[in-house]
């Protein structure tokens, strides 16, 4: 039965527009390129030469060259990553920009009236523990994302009973405008909501646009995986936001400044992780980087996807283009006090006994899918002494005893030699529905991701600051798409009679972005819109937006800096 439905799909920013019409990630993606495809050290003159060698796909891509070539030159007059604008990559890791936010179905009104945490000392005590100097700005038009879980909270109390909550990852406002500016082929704004992509023109709905502090707690804490214990519970908070060096809006930033880098010495300010941004979403608490859903003082501490599982029994969906059990997934539904413990969050997601519910495990989710699939490791450090020799992200023994096959839960479709992925996981999906179960798929190529698409939707990406990927045609076959994967999705969670709420995560928009690729970050982009559109078709299906409000945001920022944005619209009308 289809009732009231909330979608929020991250982009988060706030800054007052209706219209009704670090490290931990750095660390992470290195151990990830050891067994993937990536080859970090590939030599770029060697790589431009294989490249050039695929001349006619080449030369018909000139964003994918316009990539090619600044990787090689390590200069590009079009952008750069980085506040030195003389060399195309200086910085692959999170920003502390604050980041768009859109809403449709239902406004940010709320907010507004309130206004800004930022603008009284009072509210911003609440957010840090203290008020960090140079973050109070009485005039400050920009909210906070612990807002986000605010918005979800206020938006069921007003009567929607579904909440899709989608996250483009690392999707700041330059990276939204770079894909919008070759999606469309011309450049057609420079601040605000802007236009050209499905979550900035759609107007079926009240809809409207902000911008959003992403600052964490700290840069993070001591801890024990064993015991699922902080340590240094109650250090005093690093976090802040100070727009006269970071600006009050993305379009006004300082960008050759080391502030929203956090290398300001004088005002360094942490910048934040997947972890503690996408607690911050799910739980309206400001913790430190590393942290699934754990409280500075040490303390667990609830999603909204849970507290409406738990209390008005809502069913729960998760959906990403990487792997299950990375951060932002994780924070969606488990409790760790590291976001590196991914077999432990993979058991809190699947409802089994884990490190932090031993005796007392979580339901679990409705339906989980995503990527980690053929995955191996021998160990882990950091996962504990319980972690178990085999796939890191979701042990096999975990996934067979999850299986409706072997006594589980979950009807199970993950990713299987000559066989069609989307197909496996639409079927997977309506058995599901057919004997009231529950939905498990897992996917991916190596690296526990799905395909990067590149910009021109071919897939095929060219070298970056990370190496270079290249997939068979068994990998494009046998794995669903994003947009493919929340439809099968919504084919479960529409039987909900409570109501539902869902996650769908964009993780390839992060790992374009730290790997400095414009061909792969615009990709990304352009596949998160086409999921995009895949929850706006359903809900136009069923005749639903009465019922619907839908939030897009991002979880952080990276550092693109776009100087030449002509170049890129020549690019995309080619």
């Amino acid at each position: 039965m289809l009732r009231r439905i909330i979608i929020a799909a991250c982009l988060l920013g706030c800054v007052g527009e209706t219209a009704h019409t670090q490290e931990s990630d750095v660390r992470e993606r290195a151990r990830d390129a050891k067994t993937s495809k990536t080859k970090p050290n590939d030599d770029p003159a060697a790589a431009s030469k294989a490249d050039a060698a695929k001349t006619p796909e080449s030369k018909a891509d000139p964003i994918r060259q316009m990539q090619s070539n600044a990787v090689r030159e390590q200069s590009a007059s079009w952008g750069h990553w980085g506040n030195q604008p003389d060399r195309y990559s200086t910085w692959t890791n999170h920003s502390n920009r604050l980041i768009p936010v859109y809403t449709f179905g239902f406004t940010l009104d709320s907010l507004r009236d309130r206004g800004s945490q930022y603008s009284s000392p009072k509210q911003i005590k609440k957010l840090y523990g203290r008020v960090p100097e140079g973050t109070l700005n009485p005039s400050a038009m920009y909210y906070d994302q612990t807002d986000i879980y605010t918005l979800q909270q206020a938006a069921f109390n007003a009567g929607y009973s579904n909440i899709i909550l989608m996250v483009f990852d690392g999707m700041d406002w330059q990276t939204t405008r770079a894909a919008s500016i070759y999606k469309r082929g011309k450049v057609s704004y420079d601040s605000g909501r802007g236009t050209g992509l499905s979550f900035q023109d759609f107007r079926e709905m009240p809809t409207d646009f902000g911008l959003v502090c992403t600052s964490p707690w700290s840069s993070g804490a001591k801890y024990d995986v064993d015991s699922q214990t902080v340590i240094n519970a109650n250090h005093p908070s690093t976090g802040g936001y100070d727009p006269s060096r970071g600006g009050a809006t993305p379009w006004q930033e300082q960008s050759r400044r080391d502030y929203l880098l956090g290398l300001d010495r004088e005002m360094p300010h942490s910048v934040a992780d997947s972890a503690a941004t996408a607690t911050s979403l799910s739980t309206g608490i400001k913790t430190f980087n590393g942290s699934i859903n754990f409280a500075p003082d040490g303390t667990q501490v609830v999603p909204i996807a849970r507290q409406l599982q738990d209390e008005q029994d809502f069913r729960v969906g998760i959906v990403t283009s990487v792997p299950v059990s990375h951060a932002t997934p994780a924070a969606c539904y488990a409790n760790n006090v590291t976001r590196k413990d991914y077999q432990d969050i993979a058991r809190d997601l699947l409802g089994l006994p884990s490190s932090s519910h031993r005796s007392d495990p979580l339901p679990g989710v409705d339906v989980l899918i995503g990527g980690g699939w053929g995955e191996s490791q021998g160990e882990d450090s950091l996962q504990g002494r319980n972690f178990a020799k085999g796939n890191p992200y979701l042990h096999q023994d975990d996934l067979k005893r999850s299986d409706v096959k072997h006594g589980g839960r979950y009807v199970v479709a993950q990713r299987e030699s000559g066989k069609d992925g989307a197909k496996q996981l639409m079927n997977a999906a309506q058995l599901a529905v057919e004997n009231d179960d529950r939905l498990l798929g897992f996917f991916g190529t190596k690296g526990g991701h799905l395909p990067f698409q590149t910009a021109d939707g071919r897939f095929n990406p060219t070298f970056d600051v990370k190496g270079t990927e290249q997939y068979s045609k068994a990998d494009l076959h046998e794995n669903p798409t994003l947009a493919e994967m929340t439809s099968a999705a919504l084919v479960v969670l529409e039987q909900a009679v409570e109501g539902f709420w869902l996650l769908i995560e964009a993780g390839d928009v992060d790992w374009a972005n730290h790997a400095n690729n414009i061909d792969n970050s615009i990709g990304a982009v352009l596949s998160g819109e086409a999921a995009f559109d895949v929850v706006t078709d359903w809900i136009e299906r069923n005749n639903a937006w009465q019922f619907t409000a839908v939030i897009v945001t991002a979880d952080h920022g990276h550092f693109l800096v776009i100087d030449e944005p002509q170049r890129i619209a020549e690019a995309g009308s080619k």
